[in-house]
């Protein structure tokens, strides 16, 4: 069978360190006077296993929301005898500058610091002491790590006015950091100066300089021998630029790339600077011109460039220059530019426009840096999938997922993601898809759902969860999807559209669960929201979707949860029953949904009483005569009739009507149903029926519940066979065979 990549188990690792992270306090750990986490003194962990630790803590507290940070996490890792780190990730709000500082006694390899905008130049110090080891180190947008807080001269007052003023340190180079191979300073804020800070590195092998601008890089050509990697994308570029560029020979990977949307931009990319690029960058193996105007001809005659198989062949390319090139290009970068739409394009793999290959490279390449350029490349991805048939399905599921993750707190990604993954897991593709990564799909879709108030994502969110089969494949985050969907249901301004689908979903969600998940549900305020809902429709006098579903989910939530039941009656819902009744007699959906929630409250004994008035019992015993619904209504009308008797004569503690003349109505009405009726109704246990069976003080309600289970056994059997051998229905049914009491029919039915 075609087994799914994304299908296979968690390794074995994984599945521990997630369970630690989630448990550090009964496993790794112990409490320190009730707030500090200590390792416990017999643990030694090597770095395989402290990197991912901490790899894996950064990424649950970013995507996972019910993970608790600690505060003291980083201090486990505080003392090198017994804990290694080596490789270590961190990104975004989660780390300040104690939680380095924390770990500075460890030998770092590689350090990565993605937008932490947290750390401050005490964390500039902090690196210091990693600095004879550290060979790969990224500060990419930590925009606030070369300020340090000045505290002011001066008066008292002042002090009080501007307690900190931020300053920007100027004296830090990388003085000492002999290893030093790889440095990312992707968009540092400007004041620093580059040359004076990179001059003590000997010798690096790959610097990104993405969304600096620096008139002279001249300084770069002390590692023409050794850099093998440049990038410079958002870098306004000029003639000395590329001439610097054209010297680094060791060159593999360059990218010049940029964001065509973001700043005016003088310079154009010419034949002649590409052919400069061929000529001496001869290592070249990706190179990314993304965004870039072409100012002079570089593509072949159109004639000649439509001819013969695709082929990426540089002698073959529609490029013109790159038909120097000695062998394909292993990436070509050729995103929002007109090159991309050619035919013969000398590259394994390019990024571009033209087709789903491309923007799912596009997206690829640069969601990690690059948010404001994948959303657009997921934009793209969103009508491929919107209006032809994706072909890398699985491909492009798992980088929109990584996208929407990355960029948890980007709002474009969020809509543009969210919209996209609702065309990607709709039915057509649904085949193709494993558990694990449906999974993942619903587990980035909440994330949205908490992160954003905002009604695109709201409904994109939401409609994404509706091609999901309901409950199952949202068992497994059950609390989570229904707190999120009745949040949105208590805002106090809602877009119809979004209510509609979560009241929908709410509904789904209640149907076909257990029990203990229903009683949850009831404690989260759901039967409140709904009978809101209600409300709120009433008073504008419709009826609509949202108000049947509101009534049909308080239906399945009712089913055989006595706590729910009574909140319904406590929170006025017999009064909107009332209201509803009157405002729309028409309405046999609706009518149907009320009764089978009243056939519920009816079957608490404790309950019962409340439903004893006169107003009530008239309006069941006048429901006995509605045709809704086929006889649905009637059915439900009588089947809380018949709890009512079951409680026996004394319990009648009405004048009008009369218990005899209801008893009439009810006989007259179960002999004018058709014992064929096909049936609008799902049952998941029989027990409320079969109650009715043993006993003789009401006649009409053993013959009401043997008329149920005769048409439900005869029109379904096999769902309802099984189920009534199963809760012991026939020895019940034989014993009231040679029940006295019991009429003649029942007993032939019965038999």
């Amino acid at each position: 069978s075609f087994k799914m990549a994304s299908d296979s188990p968690e390794s074995l690792m994984t599945l521990c360190t997630d369970y630690c992270l989630r448990n550090l306090e009964g496993t790794l750990c112990y409490l320190l006077d009730n707030e500090t986490l200590r390792l416990h003194p017999d643990i030694f962990l090597p770095s395989e296993i402290c990197d991912k630790l901490v790899n894996e803590y950064v990424e649950l507290v970013k995507t996972d929301s019910i993970f608790e940070p600690h505060e003291s996490f980083f201090t486990l890792f505080s003392d090198p005898r017994s804990t290694r780190l080596a490789r270590i990730h961190l990104r975004e709000q989660i780390v300040q500058d104690q939680d380095l500082e924390a770990i500075r006694k460890q030998d770092l390899v590689e350090l990565y610091l993605t937008n932490c905008e947290k750390l401050t130049a005490k964390s500039l110090q902090t690196l210091v002491s990693f600095s004879h080891t550290l060979i790969s180190l990224s500060l990419f947008g930590c925009c606030n790590i070369f300020y340090e807080e000045e505290n002011p001269g001066g008066c008292e007052d002042d002090c009080l006015v501007n307690p900190t003023r931020q300053v920007l340190v100027k004296d830090f180079t990388f003085e000492g950091f002999s290893r030093l191979r790889f440095l990312n300073l992707g968009r540092l804020i400007e004041g620093v100066n580059v040359e004076t800070l990179l001059r003590p590195l000997a010798s690096l092998a790959a610097l990104d300089l993405s969304g600096i601008q620096l008139n002279d890089v001249g300084f770069l050509t002390q590692w023409k021998d050794s850099l093998v990697s440049l990038v410079l994308y958002n870098m306004d570029l000029s003639e000395e630029h590329i001439q610097v560029i054209a010297q680094l020979h060791k060159l593999r990977h360059l990218d010049i790339s940029r964001d065509h949307l973001s700043s005016y931009y003088k310079f154009k990319l010419t034949r002649r600077v590409l052919n400069l690029f061929v000529e001496n960058l001869v290592n070249l193996t990706s190179l990314d011109i993304s965004g870039h105007t072409m100012l002079e001809n570089c593509t072949i005659p159109s004639m000649e460039e439509k001819m013969g198989q695709t082929s990426i062949e540089p002698a073959k390319s529609s490029i013109a220059p790159f038909r120097g090139l000695k062998r394909p290009l292993q990436f070509l970068g050729l995103f929002e530019t007109s090159l991309c739409r050619l035919t013969h394009i000398p590259a394994y793999k390019v990024s571009g426009d033209k087709n789903e290959e491309q923007v799912l490279n596009a997206i690829e390449a640069y969601t990690e840096h690059r948010p404001e350029i994948t959303c657009r490349a997921i934009n793209l991805l969103f009508d491929i999938a919107r209006i032809e048939r994706c072909s890398q399905l699985l491909r492009a599921l798992q980088l929109v997922i990584t996208a929407l993750r990355c960029h948890k707190d980007d709002k474009n990604i969020q809509v543009t993601g969210s919209a996209a993954l609702f065309y990607l897991t709709n039915s057509e593709y649904r085949m193709e898809q494993s558990v694990k990564l449906r999974r993942q799909v619903i587990q980035v879709v909440l994330n949205g759902m908490e992160s954003y108030q905002e009604v695109t994502v709201q409904r994109n969110c939401c409609l994404t969860l509706c091609n999901f089969s309901i409950p199952e494949e949202l068992e497994f985050q059950y609390r989570r999807v229904n707190e999120l969907l009745l949040n949105i249901l208590n805002q106090s301004r809602q877009d119809e559209s979004i209510q509609r689908i979560a009241v929908h979903l709410c509904n789904a969600l209640v149907c076909q669960v257990d029990n203990d998940h229903k009683e949850a549900v009831g404690k989260m305020g759901f039967v409140m929201t709904m009978l809101k809902l209600i409300q709120k429709k009433l008073a504008d006098k419709t009826c609509d979707q949202v108000m049947e579903f509101s009534w049909s989910a308080l239906w399945n939530i009712t089913d055989e949860t006595p706590d729910n039941c009574e909140m319904f009656l406590n929170y006025s819902g017999m009064k909107l029953f009332l209201e509803c009744l009157k405002e729309f007699p028409e309405k046999q959906e609706l009518h149907r949904n009320m009764l089978g929630l009243l056939g519920n409250v009816a079957e608490v004994k404790e309950l019962r009483p409340q439903l004893m008035t006169s107003q009530f019992i008239s309006v069941f015993s006048n429901l006995l005569e509605s045709k809704a619904d086929g006889i649905e209504v009637s059915y439900n009308a009588c089947g809380v009739l018949s709890h009512i008797m079951f409680d026996g004569p004394e319990a009648w503690g009405i004048c009008e009507p009369h218990r005899e003349e209801v008893v009439k109505r009810m006989w007259a009405a179960i002999q004018s149903w058709d014992i064929n009726s096909r049936r609008n109704i799902n049952y998941r246990s029989f027990e409320p029926i079969l109650r009715l069976l043993p006993q003789g003080i009401s006649p009409v309600s053993q013959h009401w519940a043997t008329w149920a289970l005769y048409n439900l056994v005869s029109v379904y059997p096999d769902k309802y066979c099984p189920l009534l051998i199963k809760e012991g229905g026939i020895p019940l049914l034989k014993d009231m065979i040679k029940m006295a009491s019991a009429r003649q029919e029942t007993k032939e039915m019965a038999r």
